[in-house]
């Protein structure tokens, strides 16, 4: 059955008894229940799109630690004797369950840096964070239009991909959009201790 024919009906009924007072009674309801149906449905779209709209997880975990010092060698041989950490030639990384997902690990870098590095610049400070996110190119087309800077464009290797950002005081950011298990494959192969 065609859903077409019982309105088809309805309308050649009231046309063909010739009662436009009746028709109008009857029809400006059932255009206002319509136009009431439809505008719920466009109200709807409206709502569902904009919570879609950067929906998706932006931050999920730091990423990394990195901070300048005078020597980076006796400074990693420092944390290695006092604190325990399992320190390579890139500082230390420490492994953690995804809170998400206790059966996937995850990662954070530890690294101290010599205090000459331009890595962190333009910013002067002598530290840069580096955060875990779930989707790095709808965060960066989301910050660029928030204005904030992006310093350069994505870079994507193996164990992930990155990009750098100024917050608002002009301190950079690191965010890396992670491939845990390409990153750990990569630490296994250097001979590479977690600390966990």
């Amino acid at each position: 059955m065609n859903w077409h024919n019982p309105l088809r009906s309805f309308y050649l009924h009231l046309f063909q008894n010739n009662k436009p007072l009746q028709m109008k009674k009857t029809i400006f309801p059932l255009l206002l229940v319509a136009a009431s149906f439809l505008s719920g449905f466009a109200f709807k779209a409206v709502l569902t799109g904009k919570q879609q709209e950067g929906s998706y997880k932006k931050v999920t975990g730091i990423g990394g630690i990195f901070f300048k010092c005078k020597d980076p060698k006796k400074m990693r041989e420092w944390y290695k004797t006092h604190l325990g950490l399992q320190t390579n030639a890139y500082g230390a990384v420490f492994e953690w369950r995804q809170g998400a997902d206790t059966t996937q690990k995850g990662f954070t870098q530890w690294s101290p840096f010599a205090e000459t590095t331009k890595y962190f610049a333009p910013s002067t400070k002598d530290f840069m964070i580096n955060y875990r996110v779930e989707d790095i190119a709808a965060l960066v087309a989301d910050l660029k239009l928030q204005g904030v800077t992006v310093t350069d464009s994505i870079e994507t290797y193996d164990y992930g991909k990155f990009v750098h950002i100024l917050d608002m005081e002009g301190n950079k950011i690191e965010l890396w959009e992670p491939n845990d298990k390409e990153y750990e494959r990569l630490g296994l192969q250097m001979g590479s201790q977690t600390t966990k």
